[in-house]
């Protein structure tokens, strides 16, 4: 067995020689050794002592001696055993309530129900496929691929994502444009520090927002400004109140939390204060391959490569356990985003190759079109369940992505909604967790990637009862 392998340098833990004459028979001191590693913690409840023999050879004494000591303490309950497996430490130390409480901490309820946003359906995440890609690679990897991953990511990789984005999102773009990151938190991390050395100080932000996207930004030593959103997306025409900001972060195909698309006439105006500041357009591209109304919309920086920086990942398509992202970067910046970012660390060659492949190969297409249709019918039931057991909630950003917004009645305490349901076991979100400011109308926002179709029912008529309740 694995624990007889192990060398647990007992003679140290038990601080014992039993070679030193003295009064005590010598397996009376192995087991008062013993006994006082335990009572002290030294031995943790259920960790494995070694066979007899083992530690014999590794005390030099007779086996005769171990087994002695192990019986007494058998007899006496720090230990037990059982036939086919280790003798283990069966005794701990008595836990007062108040000791207990403080280890364990207060006991969170057991979300039974999520629709939190952020995650895409995980129970899809097309397995077999994947592991198909991740064999492909591995086997047909070069030496040179195994080797220090290139900064700017594999050429195979940046090569599938530049065609991938002309042909699904309208991306004007190369492979020598393209880097490949972490994902969009990464991604917008190496543009900050790239804007920076580029004489940026200020960066405007979606508000509301994602708070990592602003943290971000901060983090690369630039200050963050918060601009409004309304139902055309940003208010471009508010980026005229910070002179000093060149740079705006923004969801142009559907803004979160808010699920606004950036307006034909707000894209165009975007890109006028870009050119009159001679700034720079950060387009986060994050879950716009989910449209239920139309096909999806061409990003922005199709209509000004040099001038917009293009983020996008597999975290909301495929999972954010992968880790892969994409950054495009406008040609006269490339080499300014490569300085900037010399010790920027790129996933791992092989998932990189895997991807490459996963998509070559028209699996990535085929699992899109698949998770659309299953997304499509989960908003509308969730649409659905709300209109009938929440007629006074006003549901908004319905048509892209994987979460909405559901407005509440003037006066509701969404915090207190959003903590109620979460001790029934229901996972919500508040949208001011999301402002950057004060407070705003109270609403809630609703994810539906990573939630079954069979539980929407129950998770609205839990949210139904949490709305109900007291206060």
């Amino acid at each position: 067995m694995a624990d007889s392998q192990t060398n647990f340098a007992w003679a140290t833990l038990l601080d014992i020689d039993p070679r030193q004459p003295g009064r005590l028979p010598r397996h009376e001191r192995l087991a008062q050794a013993l006994r006082a590693a335990i009572r002290s913690g030294r031995l943790a409840t259920g960790a494995a002592v070694p066979p007899s023999r083992a530690l014999a050879e590794e005390l030099a004494c007779s086996r005769w001696v171990v087994t002695e000591a192990y019986g007494k303490l058998l007899a006496e309950g720090y230990l037990s055993a059982r036939v086919g497996s280790a003798t283990r430490v069966s005794w701990s130390p008595e836990v007062t309530p108040a000791r207990r409480r403080a280890a364990t901490g207060p006991k969170r309820a057991t979300i039974r129900y999520d629709l939190g946003p952020g995650l895409p359906d995980l129970g899809a995440f097309p397995r077999r496929r994947w592991s198909e890609a991740v064999h492909a690679v591995a086997g047909s990897a070069v030496r040179y691929d195994l080797g220090p991953p290139r900064p700017s990511g594999h050429p195979t990789l940046r090569r599938t994502m530049a065609e991938y984005l002309r042909r699904s999102r309208g991306a004007e773009t190369s492979p020598e444009a393209v880097t490949v990151c972490a994902g969009i938190t990464d991604g917008l991390f190496r543009t900050a520090r790239a804007l920076r050395a580029e004489g940026v100080t200020e960066v405007a932000v979606e508000d509301p927002g994602w708070p990592r996207l602003r943290d971000a930004v901060t983090s690369a030593g630039l200050r963050v400004c918060p601009v409004p959103v309304n139902d055309d997306g940003l208010r471009v025409d508010l980026l005229s109140r910070h002179p000093a900001v060149r740079a705006v972060v923004v969801g142009a195909a559907h803004q979160f939390p808010t699920g606004a698309m950036l307006s034909p006439q707000r894209r165009a105006e975007l890109l006028r204060w870009a050119r009159s500041v001679d700034g720079y357009v950060v387009e986060d591209d994050y879950d716009s391959e989910f449209r239920y109304d139309r096909r999806p919309i061409g990003v922005v920086q199709g209509m000004d490569p040099g001038r917009v920086f293009l983020l996008g990942s597999v975290s909301k398509t495929l999972s954010p356990a992968l880790g892969l992202g994409w950054l495009v970067v406008p040609p006269p910046l490339i080499r300014a985003l490569r300085a900037a970012n010399v010790v920027a660390a790129p996933p791992p060659v092989l998932d990189q190759l895997a991807l490459a492949t996963f998509i070559d190969r028209g699996w990535y297409d085929t699992h899109l079109r698949a998770a659309r249709r299953r997304f499509r019918t989960r908003r509308d039931l969730l649409v659905r369940e709300l209109a009938a057991r929440l007629p006074a909630g006003r549901v908004a950003g319905t048509a892209a992505g994987l979460h909405i917004l559901l407005h509440l009645p003037d006066g509701t305490d969404a915090a207190r909604v959003v903590a109620d349901a979460a001790a029934a076991g229901l996972r919500l979100a508040d949208v001011d967790a999301y402002r950057s400011g004060r407070a705003g109308p109270p609403a809630l926002v609703l994810g539906y990637g990573n939630i079954g179709d069979a539980e929407i029912a129950p998770a609205v008529a839990l949210l139904r009862s949490t709305l109900s309740g007291p206060g």
